[in-house]
Order: C-alpha cells, then structure tokens, then sequence
C-alpha cells in the first residue's frame, strides 16, 4: 500500500494545528524569514509547537525556506537551518542551490516548484543533488506526471491541488521586480499579473481592453485525486499560506474526506500518510472559501477557461439572480426614488444576515455589498435588505463571497482527530499492569502498586468508564477495546486507576513523538557536510539570469555539476540589463484563451504581430508565442 500525503498550508500555528485536526497528513509553514511569502512567516518557537503536536500524529511539518538568498545572508540562513532542524522541523523547501553547499544538518530538503520542475530530466538531476521530493510544476497535465513518475520511480513526487495560480512558471516570473523592484523570488511579489492589461496588435489596434488577461481562476483537483494518484503522486498540496483557519479547516476536511472515500474503496493501493481519525463536525464545501472560481488547469491538456477576466477578486457561488430594485413612496403615496437599499432576488440558496454578495456591473467591474437582512417573500424569492446602496440590473447574477452562516460556524471547535487505542488491565501479585497499545503498534505499560481488594458486586462496568474518560487526551477507545485479565471482582479505586490511565496517555504520547519517523534525507548522511550531486544527471535549461544564481554558494554548486552560469539572478541586473528580457513563461496563452490560435484553433485574428500588453499608464510588454511547446513568453518594453 502506498502511503498518500495531504499537505496542508498554514500560515501561523493556529492553522497549522487546525490543518493537523481536520485531517493533513503535513503541514507547510514559512520560516521566519526566507518564504516565499514573505508576510506569512513563523517564529522558530511556533514551528516548533506545531512539530510537538503534529508528531503525536505522525504528520510531518515541512518548513518553506524557498526564496534566493544573497551572500550576506547565506550565514544567517545556515543558523536558522540548525534551529528548524532542532524544532523538529521534518524538511526545508527550497528554491536556493546555495543553501545546499551550507553546513547543514540531517534534514530533508524539497524542491520547491520555484525551482520551475516540469521535465523527468530535471527532476532526476534535483533528486541526484541530494532532493527527496520535488514539488512539479503546476502547469503539468496528468500524461505528463505519469510519464516522470515513470522514468523517476524513486522521487516523491508533490503536485499542487487546490488554490491560487502563478500565471508564469514559478521561478520564472521577474515581472513584479522588472516593474516594481519587488521580487516574486524573494517572497515580495507585487501580483503583476493581477492587473487589467489593453491587448494591442503591431499597428496599435485594440484587441481587448482593460482587462484581467494573465489573472487566473484558483485551482480546484477534487475530482481529479484518483488519476493523480493513479500517475505516480505521493504527495497532495493545498495552495493558501496567506489564507486564514477558516480557508484551511474547509478545504483541508473537503479533500480528507474525498481522499477517505479512494482509501476505504482501495485500501490495498492508497492509505493515509499519518494516524488517527479525523471528526469534522460540518459539511466541507471548497466553492465558500476563497477563490476565483475553480479549474483544473491544464491536466487534461490547453484549456480556455483558466483565466478569469473580469476581476481577480473572489466571487465565490452563484447564490441569487435579480429580479428587481423596489421603489419607496414619498408622504404624499408617489412613486418616489428606487429604493438603494433594498432588492428582490430569485435565490438560489439560502441566504443568510451578514453574507456579503457581489456582482459584474454594466461596466464590468466588480461591485460588493453587505446583506443586512433577508426577508423571505415565497419558496424562492427573497428581499435583501443591504448595508450600502446597490445597483444591480435585473437578470444580474449575484454570487456569495462570504457566507456568514459558515464563517460562524468555523470560528468554532470543528473536528477532533484521535488515534485509537486498546486497554489491558492485568493482575500482578504487586497490584496489577495497566497497558495501552496504539493503532500502529507502540504499547506502554504501567505498574499499579496497591492490594487486591475484593469486590461485592461486578466492577467491568467501574472499570471500563474510568479507562474510557480520555478527555482532552489524542486517544480513543470503546469498551470493546478494554480486556480486563482479574482473579475474580476486585475493586480499584478510581483515583488509582484515573492516575495510571493519566501517566500511561501521557507517556504514549511521548513514546510517539519519540518513534515519529523523519523523511529521508537523500545520499548520504550529511551529518554537517554539504549536499553532494551522487548521480550522472545532467542538468538541461537556461543558464542566464532564468538560473536564479544570487549568490556564491549557489554559482559554486552550478560549477561543480559542470554548468557555468553566465549571468547572475535578474535581481542583481543592472536596469539596461532588462530592458526587453523575457520577464514571464507561461503555458496560459493570451491568444488561445481569445480564440486566435493558429495552430489549435485553426484560425487568426487578422492583426498585425507582434501583440502588446498595455497598462492603464501606457506600459508595453510584448507577447511572443512558441506554438510548437504551446507557450506564451512576456517581454519587458519601455513605456
């Protein structure tokens, strides 16, 4: 059976816990410094609760150092490595080669998908450098996973399924930083690709205007996570360490939930990575947490809905269709200004005091209001009353993007996870032997010194109800699970057994943290040394600045597996260094999504190329189309 891992994102400890409660295998958390999202990072002290509790589990805490590091922060990196390290952290993801040249300890390092993991050769030259996992690019379809995994059998293999999309290949992005000084490589990504764009041809001519070309819809695999694991996936990755507890407990209770259902229909294929049973006390509906609305990206192959042009806010569910806007009367009963804040709508759910709605105006800008009230006026029409004026049209869509009702539900307690164990209560001629066995095989046992006291009348009952009294304890257990081995009746006090049922949990969390197993840690042991490329692999892409060598470290660690870097990172460029360099690759093609491809659509627009990206304030990017890969590269241009 294959051990199957759903990785869940936290973005402090309260979601990391809350991720391991709802049913994460692990958990991905920011270091303190040098994450990818540079305003989720966490205390070392933090990182290491969450390593404390989601041991007990046998969860693992994976914690992202995937950023470019320069050389004067190459020595504090390699100190906060060790202190992760001593936390009880289970693995680095990284972006940096550097990092692998530092005096490191035994732990496991990941490569993270800024990396830019897309081809077999890759990822074999990745897991030869010393890489146990490596995180794929988001942009592969389910033929492409399957055909890595079978030329790479011995590499865990991570895939994203559920959140928001970079537009480029991650790692390959340098947009924000060409146009801000923000560097997406180093956790500061200004959302460049978030902004309405003019789409312009060769002789000036408008193709699209003001809108959202390079924003796309958030990733949704819920009905995919057979096929991906079917292709050689090991490793399930929700996308979110900016989102909050409440993103993070439904969307990880919907995919422990889907993944259930395969594990109880193939138990002998897929089983969970870690222990115990997962309680969730709501029905999980991914559609009400943030987002974008949903695809599956490319899996299936090029697709044209990926993006979403009209805003790149959250809409949420369609919940309601306008029908009108009610008019109020003046004092002397005309008809007097339509009512601003009231409206009639035909819903298409329950709507809820306190949801907020949103809608695309005549415009085709987003607009949003609070609901005050709901007044229902039949079976399906209800009055909304609202907080701010509204001007939906009728026949509008109004969509929910955030639903009060179960925001207030995932303020509260929302699911327990317990592992189960089985109880011996055994008579010795000291006293009697308490033991407790787990669900993966740890047994502890405890001594209970005191007489044997006979008892009157049957104390099975007595005995069973106080060994069941777990509490706030990680166990549980029924009274099928309890075998009580007594010459005849005898009665223990209840203080005596309470304490040795308290000391016997107490140490079997402790022997569990104890037998909690680290992830492997590539060739060799590395105990202090660094990482060595044991392989033949030979490493196949650019060695310009789409290299991302920021430091010596990492140009040392190119050189010694024989690739000589010829430029350093872009963020190290000088500024007529990136005049009309490529700033994006992306496998989203701006003329496919419009109908225009040549090549898959079989038909043109009639424009003149090149075609131009064009901000509101006159900014021009030009767009170049490699229809033999199916890629669209972004080029930086003057304004």
């Amino acid at each position: 059976m294959k051990r199957i891992e759903l990785l869940s994102p936290a973005r402090d400890l309260q979601c990391g816990l809350a991720a391991i409660d709802h049913g994460a295998d692990a958990v991905y958390i920011g270091a303190p410094t040098h994450s990818a999202r540079a305003a989720a990072g966490c205390s070392v002290d933090d990182i290491h609760s969450l390593c404390d509790y989601a041991h007990v589990y046998g969860a693992r805490v994976y914690v992202a150092l995937n950023t470019l590091i320069r050389d004067d922060e190459l020595q504090d990196v390699e100190r906060l490595v060790w202190m992760l390290y001593r936390a009880g952290a289970d693995a680095l993801i990284v972006q940096d080669m550097g990092l692998t040249r530092l005096h490191l300890p035994p732990i496991a390092l990941h490569a993270s998908t800024q990396t830019d993991n897309r081809t077999a050769e890759r990822v074999r030259f990745l897991h030869s450098a010393g890489f146990s996992q490596v995180v794929l690019a988001r942009e592969l379809s389910l033929r492409e996973i399957a055909d890595i995994h079978r030329q790479c059998p011995y590499v865990s293999l991570e895939v994203f399924v559920h959140g928001a999309l970079c537009v480029s290949y991650s790692g390959q992005c340098y947009a924000s930083q060409a146009c801000t000084g923000r560097s997406a490589n180093r956790g500061e990504c200004a959302q460049f690709c978030r902004l309405p764009f003019h789409l312009t041809d060769a002789d000036g001519n408008a193709l699209a205007r003001r809108r959202h070309l390079l924003s796309l819809r958030d990733m949704c695999r819920l009905d995919h996570l057979e096929a991906l694991l079917d292709a050689g996936v090991s490793s399930l990755k929700i996308e979110g360490r900016l989102k909050g507890v409440d993103y993070v407990k439904n969307v990880t209770a919907a995919y422990r939930r889907r993944l259930d259902e395969i594990y109880a229909r193939r138990p002998s294929d897929y089983g969970p990575a870690s222990s115990g049973r997962c309680t969730i006390g709501f029905t999980p509906q991914v559609e009400k947490s943030f987002n974008r609305g949903f695809t599956s990206y490319f899996l299936s192959g090029p697709r044209t809905d990926v993006a979403n042009t009209d805003t790149p806010k959250a809409m949420g569910e369609k919940v309601a269709v306008v029908i009108n806007k009610e008019q109020t009367t003046n004092n002397k009963g005309r008809a007097a200004e339509t009512g601003r804040h009231t409206l009639v709508v035909r819903a298409l759910t329950a709507l809820h005091n306190g949801d907020g709605l949103c809608y695309i105006d005549a415009h085709g800008m987003l607009q949003g209001f609070r609901v005050n009230r709901v007044e229902t006026i039949d079976a399906h029409t209800v009055r909304l009353h609202t907080t701010e004026p509204v001007r939906p049209q009728p026949s509008v869509t109004l969509y929910r993007n955030h639903d009060q009702a179960l925001d207030t539900l995932l303020a509260g307690h929302t699911a327990e996870r317990r592992i189960h164990i089985t109880w011996t209560l055994a008579e010795t001629p000291a006293g009697y032997r308490l033991s407790a066995c787990d669900e993966d095989g740890h047994r502890v046992d405890r001594a209970i010194v005191t007489a044997h006291t006979p008892a009157l009348k049957p104390q099975a009952g007595a005995i069973r109800a106080q060994l069941l009294r777990l509490g706030q304890t990680p166990f549980v257990s029924a009274e099928e699970d309890i075998e009580i081995e007594t010459e005849g009746e005898r009665f223990i006090p209840a203080s005596i057994l309470g304490e040795a049922r308290r000391m016997v949990c107490e140490r079997l969390v402790q022997v569990r943290r104890m037998a909690h197993r680290p992830c492997g840690v590539g060739p060799g042991d590395r105990k202090g040394r660094p990482y060595n490329c044991v392989g033949s692999d030979v490493y196949t892409g650019p060695t310009d600045y789409r290299l991302n060598v920021m430091n010596r470290a990492a140009h040392a660690f190119y050189v010694e597996h024989g690739i000589t870097p010829t430029e350093p990172a872009f963020e190290l460029l000088p500024a007529e260094a990136i005049r009309g360099r490529q700033i994006m690759e992306c496998r989203h093609c701006v003329r496919f999504s419009l109908g225009l491809c040549p090549k898959r659509q079989g038909k043109a627009g009639g424009h003149a190329e090149p075609l131009y990206l064009q901000t509101d304030d006159g900014r021009k990017y030009r767009l170049e189309f490699d229809c033999g890969q199916c890629r669209m590269r972004v080029f930086n241009v003057e304004k």
